[in-house]
């Protein structure tokens, strides 16, 4: 993943109480299909302020290195939103890229980032 001057962003601890709205659902479930399409590192998705929802993930060329929240984000912006309301990301990883995280607060200081297993199991959620 690229190098950025945002901190990663830790994983909060998971609350298994906590359950996702059927929208939110729906993001991380999206994330997952992209994620095992191309069996890529990490997959994401997410939903702008009309409702409209981007999936994407990791890219990893020898030119160009984004993470699947970056590029979900960009393709969102791309398609004209101006805010995001949530987010999801599914990875192995033991923390929340920085370089992602970054993109999402971009265009909202508050929409969730819901980090999940591979396997789907939403771990915790960052909303700062």
């Amino acid at each position: 993943m690229p190098d950025t001057p945002a901190a990663p962003a830790a994983w909060p601890a998971p609350n298994p109480s906590a359950a996702l709205s059927a929208e939110d659902g729906k993001l991380v479930v999206l994330a997952r299909g992209a994620r095992g399409r191309v069996g890529a590192v990490e997959g994401a998705a997410v939903r702008d302020q009309d409702g409209r929802t981007y999936a994407a993930a990791s890219v990893a060329l020898p030119s160009l290195t984004l993470t699947a929240l970056q590029l979900a984000v960009a393709s969102a912006v791309a398609a004209g939103a101006s805010r995001l309301e949530a987010a999801a990301v599914v990875t192995e990883a033991s923390t929340l890229d920085g370089a992602g995280h970054a993109a999402v607060r971009d265009l909202s200081v508050d929409a969730p980032i819901h980090v999940a297993a591979p396997d789907g199991t939403v771990l915790g959620t960052v909303t700062q």
